[in-house]
């Protein structure tokens, strides 16, 4: 599918890659990822499908067929992939998501819902509906000329009509209420509208933004029960103040100065973490399973204590300098480190596959227990 829209101009290009979705090889002595160790499940499971909306921290593609500068399907992105294809995830391979699906034994890869090729066989195992630089925020997707989450559950409802048209009506039903969902979303609410921006400053403070982005993840989530949503995971914030282009775009730039994390930042997605989590707790609904994954921890400990993970470098992304590059300013022409699993992130918000997998082994707990139940 093509774009037939008009270039933006540059300065906004610009500053949209600048501010744009902060939420996104295995490391050499990470062993692959194959159903023969990571890979294997202890028990078997129910589960039908795997439905997942947000940003680029699950956007598998879907980008690649909407009019956008917000796209990675081009190299360096991809290059761990298999084939070294640039898949449209803004990484060096796979997302969270992906190991996810594979583990609980669905499919190997969430494709892109938009993805016009798609069989009957990916559809009916689950497909993702997240787009690169979106949030629960309506704005948030309009900066960025995104798929905002509202149109991602237009998407699913059209999905469960087109579903119902092949299988029928209650196979839909079942393989909906037994399917898993995973929203994951906030972080380009906060760095790319809020901070980034005067649109939502000049009439909310940030607790009142938090509050306000609280509502919508509550209505977004009722939506989804509603269309048969029973088992659904919510994942919270990551240190914002550690996305290298957060770092770059709050410090002085002097060579005398180390590179750190900015804490005022990162504080404020920990504390709508906690807030979000006691939502979910009121939000106890019977027969539907809340679930808060909690990436904020595991991601300031890996920047914090690297050597424990492998890491060498925390501050920088992997891709050009590091330290302001994504989408196309990370692009073919782009010097790109050796070895990506040594670095926490890819470019300068999107955190590497050797990441993922670190995220992916800290939430496994979690969906195991799920999985159980």
């Amino acid at each position: 599918m093509g774009c037939s829209c008009m270039f933006l101009p540059y300065s906004l290009m610009l500053f949209l890659i600048l501010f744009i979705t902060f939420s996104t090889n295995i490391r050499a002595q990470t062993p692959p990822l194959t159903k023969k160790n990571l890979l294997i499940r202890p028990f078997n499971n129910t589960v039908s499908a795997l439905f997942v909306f947000g940003d680029s921290t699950v956007d598998p593609g879907n980008n690649n067929y909407i009019c956008t500068v917000l796209k990675c399907n081009f190299p360096p992105y991809g290059k761990d992939f298999v084939g070294h294809i640039p898949s449209g995830r803004f990484t060096n391979g796979r997302l969270v998501t992906d190991l996810m699906a594979s583990y609980i034994g669905i499919k190997e890869f969430v494709p892109p819902y938009l993805n016009p090729t798609l069989s009957l066989e990916e559809l009916l195992t689950g497909v993702s509906f997240a787009s690169g630089g979106s949030g629960f925020d309506p704005i948030t997707a309009q900066i960025s000329g995104v798929i905002p989450l509202e149109v991602q559950l237009k998407y699913f409802r059209s999905y469960k009509i087109r579903l119902e048209n092949e299988i029928g009506e209650e196979r839909t039903k079942l393989l909906i209420s037994k399917a898993a969902f995973l929203v994951s979303a906030g972080t380009n609410d906060f760095i790319v509208n809020y901070f980034g921006t005067q649109f939502r400053r000049y009439t909310f403070t940030v607790a009142a933004y938090q509050q306000f982005l609280l509502q919508k993840t509550q209505q977004f989530l009722q939506d989804l029960m509603a269309e048969g949503a029973r088992f659904i995971g919510i994942v919270g914030l990551p240190p914002l103040g550690c996305l290298p282009v957060v770092i770059t775009t709050n410090t002085v730039a002097t060579p005398l100065l180390p590179r750190e994390c900015i804490d005022s930042y990162s504080a404020v997605g920990n504390e709508y973490n906690w807030l979000l989590q006691n939502m979910l707790t009121n939000m106890d609904i019977p027969g539907t399973q809340l679930v808060y994954a909690d990436i904020y921890n595991p991601l300031y400990d890996m920047v914090q204590n690297p050597n424990k993970y492998g890491f060498d470098e925390v501050h920088r992304g992997c891709c050009g300098s590091g330290l302001f590059e994504l989408a196309i300013l990370c692009n073919p022409h782009s010097i790109v480190c050796f070895n990506a699993s040594r670095y926490v992130f890819w470019d300068a918000v999107h955190p590497t596959q050797a990441t993922y997998y670190n995220l992916f082994k800290f939430l496994r707990p979690i969906i195991d227990s799920i999985l159980k139940q």
